[in-house]
């Protein structure tokens, strides 16, 4: 893998609420109102306002992705992003990909630098870590190939052995 793309990425064992980036990405449910985990997290974090605007939104499909304001966060956007609930079937992967793929996009599209992501679907979606982790970096590393407007992607991983797989899987990249 290219080391000009692989300097660009980030992952570290954080709480994405608190991170200074222009842009953090919600693991939303397809209403946009709020739910639990990062998603409850996010919505506590930014205050009211964000709920206010995610209603205009009209929710999400699986696989899209839409922009608010990152209102009390530090991050000036935040970007919604419904992934895959985990079935087992083809379909999740590509599902999945596309979170990412339009997660990204929509941060060029809104001059975004810095964006962090979490583990989307990995949750209480039931995907897979080691799979979710392939999908996500392989999906930003192909991104930012063709990309050169977004210098850094940080993926924000909860716990220690989330942050671990993505961690080893970003090493092996690195030695591809």
């Amino acid at each position: 893998m290219n080391k000009d793309i692989l300097d660009r990425i980030e992952v570290m064992q954080a709480d994405i609420t608190q991170l200074e980036v222009d842009a953090i990405v919600n693991a939303a449910n397809k209403t946009l109102l709020g739910g639990g985990g990062v998603d409850g997290a996010i919505h506590r974090a930014a205050g009211p306002g964000l709920l206010a605007e995610c209603r205009t939104r009209g929710g999400c499909r699986t696989g899209e992705a839409k922009i608010t304001m990152g209102h009390n966060l530090l991050a000036q956007y935040v970007i919604h992003t419904v992934g895959p609930v985990y079935s087992g079937k083809s379909e999740d992967s590509k599902l999945l990909s596309q979170c990412y793929q339009n997660s990204l996009q929509l941060a060029v599209d809104h001059d975004v630098i810095s964006i962090a992501f979490p583990a989307i679907s990995c949750g209480i979606y039931g995907y897979p870590i080691e799979e979710a982790c392939k999908i996500a970096l392989d999906t930003t590393c192909n991104f930012l190939n063709k990309n050169k407007s977004i210098k850094k992607v940080i993926f924000t991983l909860f716990s220690s052995a989330d942050y671990q797989i993505y961690t080893d899987y970003l090493k092996k990249l690195s030695n591809q």
